[in-house]
């Protein structure tokens, strides 16, 4: 085996825990309007983060990113503290738009968001560009068989939401200095709601 050919981590006992947690924590839920497992989701983006070349730590929160915000608000975060370690629970409130239940007007809360991604450590930032390419190719794969009734699914119209990911692009281009994944993020986000 040459040099190129060792993955830049090997995955510990620690991420296994983590995968068992995502599917204790989320194993009831599906996709929005769906039948489709959200675990699909959480290892898409964790797919996602070691393609980007994500450590362990950005690894595991991108299994855990939606947890505390879905699945328990702060006390969730805290376990995912004692568990994972401060730094992952850092990233995983990084990519929370909010813990408050009930959770804030949408409008306020994805403003909000995307002003955090201003000052977001640079962990954050990928586990959430993942999380949102994931979630913007999910949306265009839906899209071409459900047409615009798919934004009824959503707690936001489809206007609301194409401004929303027009905002999320800029923010990841300032931030990440372009590259493929933030690339190909617009390009979808372009695709599923035009110029």
């Amino acid at each position: 085996m040459s040099r190129r050919d060792v993955p830049a981590w090997i995955p510990s006992a620690r991420f296994e825990e983590a995968v068992v947690y995502a599917v204790r924590t989320h194993a009831l839920q599906a996709r929005k309007g769906g039948t489709v497992p959200y675990l699909a989701h959480l290892f898409a983006v964790a797919s996602l983060v070691m393609e980007d070349g994500g450590s362990e730590d950005e690894t595991i929160a991108a299994l855990l990113h939606d947890a505390g915000e879905d699945q328990g608000g702060e006390p969730r975060l805290h376990d995912i503290g004692a568990r994972f370690g401060s730094n992952v629970a850092a990233i995983v409130l990084g990519c929370s738009d909010t813990l408050d239940v009930p959770k804030p007007p949408w409008e306020q809360r994805k403003r909000d968001y995307v002003a955090h991604l201003r000052t977001a450590t640079p962990e954050a930032l990928r586990v959430s560009l993942t999380d949102k390419l994931h979630n913007a190719r999910s949306m265009a794969a839906d899209h071409a068989v459900a047409g615009d009734a798919l934004w009824a699914r959503f707690n936001a119209p489809r206007d609301a939401q194409a401004a929303y990911y027009r905002q999320l692009c800029d923010a990841f281009r300032a931030r990440r200095d372009g590259g493929p994944m933030v690339a190909q993020l617009c390009a979808t986000v372009e695709e599923l709601f035009g110029s």
